[in-house]
């Protein structure tokens, strides 16, 4: 009762869960509770929970809309910090975009499609916040977060706010100085074009098509499940293999796409793992190739 009470004067009752099922905020659908989960509404909340944290020493962990993570089974300890729908707003200043870590970058996509601004159709389809796109330079179809970022605003571990530009970020392929140093993005400018609003619209429902017909958006996941190894694809490495389809209890390699682990309907955080870690194992002994996990796990397995 003292810690929420401690949470209670950091944010609105209304902002603090405890014993939260993470399985409810997370699109793989699986995880177990978290001890306390939060829905801060400013950056002075997210620094004085993560300063109120580090100083009672209380694990604690930064989520979005949860698309690239698995939550262990018996879930997670201390407290879980979400940014997302209560610090989303989306702003159009010419051709930026001024946009807070917890907004989808699909309605980011449609807000500059409604600008006629340009560059950021290839992520109209990525499941994930800006805050974790950014974070971890997100990419599909050619197309990368570094492409059309211009600034970060992200605070440190020691509660400093700092705005830094994109050539400063070190984004690569699936990660930034973000994720290295454990800075949490508070908001993000993009750059983007003018353009041709139905042209920009043709091609993101091309994209969406494409998505539709080669990935398994009917079932839960986390996305592409691995890394792309240089100078291969992991889902037809993981083809190759011979495992398409294949199952551990409710978690199976998908059919659709072997780049995908997908949630059945009731698979755990375990048979996922065991699930990954066979695959990975096939992979090694039979292409010589070490399968790098793009997933990222939290929590207690």
């Amino acid at each position: 009762m003292d810690l929420l009470k401690e949470l209670y004067s950091i944010t609105d009752e209304k902002n603090v869960f405890a014993d939260e099922p993470m399985s409810r905020h997370t699109t793989f659908r699986i995880g177990g509770p978290a001890d306390y989960f939060v829905t801060p509404e400013s950056a002075e909340e997210i620094r004085r929970l993560i300063g109120f944290c580090r100083e009672r020493s209380i694990p604690y962990y930064i989520v979005g809309n949860g698309s690239n993570l698995l939550v262990g089974d018996k879930g997670c300890r201390g407290v879980v910090i979400q940014i997302y729908k209560k610090m989303n707003s989306i702003r159009i200043e010419g051709e930026r975009i001024f946009v807070q870590a917890g907004a989808l970058l699909s309605k980011t996509a449609a807000a500059a499609l409604e600008a006629s601004l340009t560059g950021m159709e290839f992520a109209s389809g990525i499941p994930g916040t800006l805050g974790g796109a950014v974070r971890m330079n997100a990419g599909a179809y050619g197309g990368e977060m570094k492409q059309i970022v211009e600034s970060a605003k992200v605070l440190t571990a020691d509660g400093e706010i700092l705005d830094i530009p994109v050539d400063e970020l070190g984004m690569s392929y699936r990660t930034s100085i973000i994720a290295k140093n454990e800075y949490v993005v508070l908001e993000a400018v993009l750059r983007l074009q003018k353009g041709n609003r139905e042209e920009i619209r043709a091609q993101m429902e091309e994209l969406k098509e494409k998505r539709v017909s080669r990935q398994p958006l009917e079932f839960g996941s986390a996305g592409s499940t691995f890394k792309r190894p240089e100078g291969y694809f992991a889902g037809k490495l993981i083809e190759d293999a011979g495992l398409k389809g294949f199952r551990v209890g409710d978690a199976q390699v998908s059919e659709k796409h072997c780049g995908f682990v997908i949630n059945r309907g009731s698979a755990t955080a375990a048979q996922v793992t065991e699930l990954m870690d066979q695959v990975r194992a096939r992979v090694k002994e039979q292409f010589g190739v070490e399968l790098e996990p793009e997933v990222k796990r939290i929590g207690e397995f």
